[in-house]
């Protein structure tokens, strides 16, 4: 625990009062067989799509984060697979510091059932990795790439803004 001047540790409020503050949000990965991911256009934005998710509520885990936003986004209600990506994103005043959990979605069966919330997004669509450097701003673009390649690796990724991190530098 970090020490005053005085070598006296520090009250837990002071102390966690200097600590980083983050953000957490959580995304799911839909995709079909031939690879290509659903992505969302949001109302609020008209520089960029985005994946399917949004910011954890108060005390809820990021797990439970994507299954809710998948549910109230795009209308469904399912079980999710494994931790695909973790992105931390730097602070961007007004906006903290930011971890980003992707989750695999798994296949898209049914087109049919997605029910999109229309006052916050415009549309969805299926999207190839031909598709993403243009739909989406650069740190997403990198981050859906990474979970593509997650998703055909079996692996999970550490990234830094949509970039990988080398596990073996400082």
């Amino acid at each position: 625990m970090r020490t005053s001047p005085a070598s006296a540790p520090l009250p837990p409020e002071e102390y966690f009062a200097t600590r980083p503050k983050w953000l957490v949000a959580a995304g799911v990965i839909l995709h079909d067989a031939a690879g290509r991911i659903v992505l969302v256009r949001p109302t609020y934005r008209d520089d960029t799509w985005e994946i399917p998710g949004g910011g954890a509520d108060h005390g809820e885990q990021p797990l439970q984060t994507a299954r809710r936003e998948l549910k109230e986004e795009l209308g469904l209600d399912q079980p999710l697979g494994r931790l695909l990506v973790v992105d931390s994103v730097p602070e961007q005043q007004p906006r903290p510091a930011l971890l980003n959990f992707l989750y695999d979605g798994g296949l898209l069966q049914d087109a049919g059932q997605i029910r999109l919330d229309d006052t916050e997004l415009a549309e969805w669509r299926l999207t190839g990795p031909d598709e993403w450097d243009e739909l989406l701003v650069a740190h997403m673009a990198r981050r859906v790439h990474a979970c593509s390649r997650a998703l055909d690796t079996g692996t999970t990724l550490d990234l830094h803004y949509g970039w990988e991190h080398d596990s073996q530098s400082s």
